[in-house]
């Protein structure tokens, strides 16, 4: 089956920087868009920001300027650097993945377990 698994995430204080990765794995020949996603304990699982396969990018208005994300479709890795973090930040960080064709059938999306990333203030 496909599986997306996260890493990176962890403890850090404000203005600090992480690095996320999401490795998706299961004899993938194709993932459309990939993206970061985070729901912080309270609210609302929302998109931080996701690339097409194509590489049109889009990010949540809070992280724009400070957040970037990356691709690389042979490794079928997907990367968030977090710059300049805040408190605000700190929630559980859930890699996707959409439109996806493998050996194992055709798939809507699929998540990862998350990794959870505390800002300390």
């Amino acid at each position: 089956q496909v599986q997306l698994v996260e890493s990176g995430g962890g403890l850090v204080q404000a203005g600090g920087s992480l690095r996320l990765s999401c490795v998706a794995s299961g004899s993938i020949f194709s993932i459309n868009t990939m993206g970061w996603y985070r729901q912080a304990p309270g609210k609302q699982r929302e998109l931080v920001a996701s690339m097409t396969g194509g590489g049109r990018i889009n990010y949540a208005e809070s992280v724009k300027g400070r957040f970037t994300i990356s691709r690389d479709n042979a490794r079928k890795t997907v990367y968030l650097q977090m710059n300049s973090l805040k408190p605000e930040d700190t929630a559980v960080y859930y890699c996707n993945g959409d439109e996806i064709v493998a050996a194992a059938g055709r798939f809507t999306d699929a998540w990862g377990r998350g990794t959870l990333v505390t800002v300390s203030s």
